[in-house]
């Protein structure tokens, strides 16, 4: 009889008495004493307030009530199985979950990330919620997801509580982007941060890292920027440049991915961003975010080799924080930057 050691000793016992018809035999198939045996099954009737078992004759029979109860025990274990065999699933990558929170700019940046772990983990199903930045933060601390894909300035310090750990992927410039009908759209020179009191802009809501971020620029520059449209989407966003009659500012990856749009860059230019893995310090990370972490760490590196510059540190299975390298303007010298510094 397979031992089950998940599995209560008194049903086991139970069990293989109905089985073999016998308190010796059954003693003996598991390896303990029939006193043991006859114990553990006594206890067992004591707390259900049933004889489950008739031992009047030659051989032992289960009663009307042990007939019910073990039929019961076996569903019950058959479900203890079941659930072994997915945990042993879960840690092999077969099987499981991942909850990912995700800024609208960073949905884009990171989907060649995501189909990469969809083809090597098909079994996991992933579920992605966008919101804004501030946001991710407080669903990491409520486990309303289990890792974030934030954006956020290079420069920047303390954009995190103490309560997150944070892993730069890799850093992304900032453009101006037009359609390909605008008149702009042939510009390849930077042009100068007062286009953008000149040009109709649509923008993300103030609620987003990104506007903020453009805000402060134009702070910073003097800049009164001439906002006609607000959005809380990127695909309407895209869509609005897209038809030629506004600008926008987006990252360089992105900008250069859209069909009808060119990226101008600006002087002088907006603080570059990064895009970082975000989790709960000391939260239990299951093997599929585990997964994720490494596979991002693989992806980030490659993408950086494909671009000619300095890779990221692989992401290590606790997604610890770590030093990153910055591309210096030339491309060549890396400097080395720390993420909060």
């Amino acid at each position: 009889m397979d031992r089950n050691l998940i599995f209560p000793r008194s049903l086991r016992y139970l069990m293989a008495v109905a089985e073999y018809q016998s308190f010796t035999r059954a003693a003996e198939a598991l390896y303990v004493s029939q006193p043991t045996l006859s114990q553990q099954i006594k206890q067992l009737e004591d707390l259900l307030e049933a004889q489950l078992l008739d031992r009047s004759g030659r051989t032992v029979r289960l009663t009307a009530a042990g007939e019910v109860y073990l039929q019961h025990a076996r569903r019950a274990l058959v479900e203890l199985n079941a659930g072994k065999r997915a945990i042993y699933e879960l840690h092999d990558l077969s099987r499981g979950s991942l909850r990912l929170g995700m800024t609208p700019i960073s949905d884009y940046l990171a989907t060649p990330l995501l189909d990469q772990f969809n083809g090597r983990y098909p079994g996991i199903t992933v579920s992605t919620l966008e919101m804004p930045q501030g946001d991710i933060e407080a669903a990491l601390a409520e486990d309303r997801v289990d890792i974030g894909i934030a954006f956020g300035s290079a420069a920047s310090s303390n954009v995190f509580s103490d309560e997150i750990d944070t892993h730069i992927m890799f850093i992304e410039s900032l453009n101006l982007a037009v359609g390909k009908t605008h008149p702009l759209a042939g510009q390849e020179k930077p042009l100068g941060g007062e286009v953008l009191e000149s040009e109709p802009l649509v923008l993300f809501h103030p609620d987003y890292a990104l506007r903020r971020h453009i805000d402060v620029y134009c702070a910073e520059q003097g800049i009164t920027p001439r906002i006609v449209m607000e959005a809380t989407s990127l695909s309407v966003i895209i869509e609005m440049v897209r038809r030629g009659r506004l600008a926008t500012i987006l990252p360089q990856t992105i900008a250069h991915a859209q069909q009808g749009l060119h990226s101008i860059p600006l002087q002088p230019g907006l603080p570059r961003h990064t895009i970082s893995l975000i989790c709960r310090k000391g939260a239990y990370k299951s093997p599929a975010c585990q997964a994720f972490g490494e596979l991002a760490g693989e992806w980030s590196a490659a993408r950086c080799q494909l671009g000619g510059i300095q890779p990221l540190s692989p992401l290590s299975r606790t997604l610890a924080p770590t030093d990153f390298h910055e591309p210096a303007p030339d491309g060549t010298v890396p400097q080395k930057v720390t993420p909060g510094a």
